[in-house]
């Protein structure tokens, strides 16, 4: 089993590109269903979440070929409308694939998505909202049977919460459906709008304006070239890693506008921003200060994504700091492994209160979901000693090749093949790239 060996304390300074966004690429992917020929995507970031969808695209008859950071999907065959449960269960947004299915092929077989166990994340939104288009839905065991008798037809749709899942899917739903189809409380989320450009690229009719999505259906969807958006949520777990470690550090090919409602929480740490449209340079003497309370919201709200990796972050700053978590209810399945290390955090209900200590220390750890890792490799970057990390298949999800990442930035963080317990004992070199 992977682990990752972590040798703390040291500063970060350097300059680091920032991937693409796992959330933007994976419902780009399920919209290459629409396309009767053949599409290229760039930035498209090396993650296990990225190559299960592939292998979906292929499972329903499509082509992909990988170039670097490059995928080129010909989708002019599509040979099933179904998606084998152990493929389903890779990921949680293989869900978005149902709207693609049903817009392209009018009927999809699937199972319920798997994934990280943050919290549920039921779709009934997305059931809904499909019916009310003339999508009949038959649900068994965990399995889902979905037919479109006729043509889909367009709705007005009203998601009781603004749904990220539930907007891309009937976004893609929608694309040839008849008339025009609009959402209403729908999400803003910077993918959304990214889903919406590649649609649009492929000659689909999307338009987004003040928190409603309206759709025009079309006949047929085209090639489309397209460059996916960066992860904003990756730049943000680079961040909380400077600030807890001390250091200087430039994030290059960011779009630093799709965080800006996180950017004041490391002003208020104590961290230097100097910020541009696609830039960001942070500076931090790693000597931080509480911040009194962090909510968790909807975009443009602070984000669920990036709360585990602050939370690491606050463990050393000076004071207590308050997090409030609203969107998944089982996302402090980390504070156990945070506590390892000895943060002093104590959780109540939706509530974490963070008494910031002086230092952390290393400790042999487990990431329970993706974004935990990305915090249990803050906390382990700036603690005393070392730390071995395990559950690297789920920070392989959304972090391509973390630890070169922080390897060029001055850590001492290294891969281990075999027992992390083991590696543990003797210090790995650090390598630049």
């Amino acid at each position: 089993m992977e682990s990752i060996v972590i040798h703390g304390g040291r500063k970060l300074e350097g300059t680091l590109h920032v991937q693409g966004a796992k959330n933007a690429v994976l419902p780009i992917l399920a919209a290459c269903v629409l396309v009767n020929g053949v599409c290229v995507l760039h930035n498209c970031p090396v993650l296990t979440d990225v190559a299960a969808a592939i292998e979906i695209l292929r499972c329903l008859g499509c082509k992909v070929r990988r170039e670097g950071h490059t995928l080129i999907v010909d989708a002019r065959v599509i040979s099933r409308c179904s998606i084998p449960d152990s493929l389903m269960r890779e990921m949680r947004s293989s869900i978005v694939f149902l709207g693609a299915m049903l817009a392209r092929l009018g009927a999809a077989q699937l199972c319920m998505p798997g994934g990280c166990e943050i919290g549920s994340r039921p779709i009934d939104l997305h059931l809904s909202a499909l019916r009310t288009m003339g999508v009949t839905v038959q649900e068994q065991n965990g399995n889902l049977c979905c037919k479109v008798p006729n043509r889909l037809h367009s709705s007005v749709i009203r998601l009781a919460f603004p749904s990220v899942g539930a907007t891309e899917n009937v976004m893609l739903a929608s694309a040839f459906a008849k008339g025009r189809t609009v959402i209403y409380n729908a999400a803003q989320e910077p993918e959304i709008e990214d889903l919406a450009d590649f649609l649009n690229a492929c000659g689909c009719n999307v338009r987004i304006d003040a928190g409603a999505v309206r759709i025009d259906g079309v006949d047929s969807a085209h090639d489309a070239e397209h460059t996916v958006i960066p992860d904003r949520i990756a730049a943000l777990s680079y961040m909380t890693a400077v600030a807890a470690c001390g250091g200087d550090v430039c994030l290059k090919d960011v779009r630093t506008a799709h965080f800006a409602s996180a950017n004041e929480v490391f002003r208020q740490a104590g961290c230097e921003l100097d910020i541009s449209a696609t830039q960001l340079r942070i500076r931090s003497n790693g000597c931080l200060r509480a911040v009194e309370h962090i909510k968790t919201q909807p975009y443009p709200g602070f984000p669920t994504d990036a709360q585990a990796a602050v939370m690491a972050m606050l463990c050393v700053a000076h004071g207590t700091s308050t997090m409030t978590e609203t969107i998944f209810e089982n996302r402090f399945n980390h504070v156990p492994q945070l506590r390892r290390m000895g943060a002093v955090i104590r959780t109540k209900g939706c509530e974490a209160r963070i008494r910031g200590v002086k230092r952390l220390s290393g400790a042999h750890v487990h990431a329970v979901d993706l974004r935990a890792g990305g915090a249990l490799i803050t906390a382990a970057l700036a603690a005393d000693g070392v730390s071995v990390i395990e559950g690297v298949d789920h920070i392989d999800r959304g972090y391509e090749t973390i630890e070169a990442c922080y390897r060029t930035l001055g850590a001492d963080i290294e891969r281990s093949a075999g027992s992390g317990k083991q590696q543990s004992k003797q210090k790995q070199p650090v390598r630049q790239l």
